[in-house]
């Protein structure tokens, strides 16, 4: 079977999309279980003999797998990604028992629930502040650029226009990038390949207690008691806005012209 790679962006319905193609594969067995970065097997993110590789990780090792592999990734509106990340977060820390924060793992879930959304984004020690960039600050960019979840701190020293490039020049390594308004298209192009029908358009897991396509950022904006913390933020979503423009709107792009364009 041709594997499937599917690179899972945090908050862009790919529960919905893993738990589907776990069945196209059949069944678990047939999965990698390398979901998050930090389950890596012996050090590797992507270990060999899985019919499916879907989840949060580094996708530096995909020529390793044979050429004919499906990979895709799923975006959507990055100003909705922040906000419906950090909005999880608060719902997860919440229903947490505290042992649980004080689990190092739940560092996140521990802020989220502490601190108010001005200092979650923009206080706290300098750690703090790389994991906030790590997780927020233009993830698109980073995670396409570098191919690893982790990848904020590499791309310092580029510019904003070469941070969008080398992240274009990383989705070009993919078969297709889908809008999250446009999964139909992944259903087409599943049961083209692989002869099985699955169900994700307007299927989601994992809402975080919001109706379906309720906005997040109005929510997470009211949060704020400081004006210039919106602004800041804006900022955590402008570059990869710029790379969505590129990706779903300019079909004549050098750098992406050979990615199957989803429009939304």
């Amino acid at each position: 079977m041709i594997p499937i790679v599917f690179l899972h962006v945090p908050k862009t319905a790919g529960q919905t999309v893993h738990n589907e193609l776990v069945r196209v594969v059949g069944g678990a067995e047939f999965t990698s279980p390398v979901r998050v970065t930090a389950q890596a097997i012996d050090g590797r993110q992507m270990p060999d003999g899985y019919r499916l590789y879907s989840g949060h990780i580094d996708w530096i090792e995909l020529p390793r797998l044979p050429s004919d592999r499906f990979v895709f990734t799923i975006l959507r509106d990055p100003r909705e990604r922040i906000a419906s990340f950090y909005l999880y977060m608060c719902k997860l820390a919440k229903e947490a028992k505290q042992d649980e924060l004080e689990d190092p793992q739940n560092v996140g879930k521990r802020m989220a629930l502490n601190l108010s959304a001005d200092d979650y984004f923009f206080g706290g020690t300098e750690d703090w502040h790389h994991f906030v960039r790590s997780m927020y600050d233009n993830f698109y960019c980073s995670y396409f650029a570098t191919r690893k979840m982790n990848g904020w701190s590499a791309l310092q020293a580029l510019s904003q226009e070469d941070r969008v490039t080398k992240a274009l020049q990383g989705l070009d390594s993919l078969s297709a990038v889908y809008s999250i308004d446009n999964l139909a298209q992944l259903e087409m192009d599943v049961a083209s390949r692989y002869g099985v029908s699955i169900r994700v358009a307007g299927n989601y897991f994992n809402t975080g207690g919001h109706h379906k396509n309720e906005a997040r950022w109005p929510k997470l904006c009211a949060l704020f008691e400081k004006d210039q913390s919106i602004a800041r933020l804006e900022a955590f979503a402008a570059l990869d806005q710029m790379l969505l423009e590129h990706v779903f709107r300019h079909k004549a792009s050098t750098v992406v012209e050979d990615i199957p364009v989803i429009a939304p």
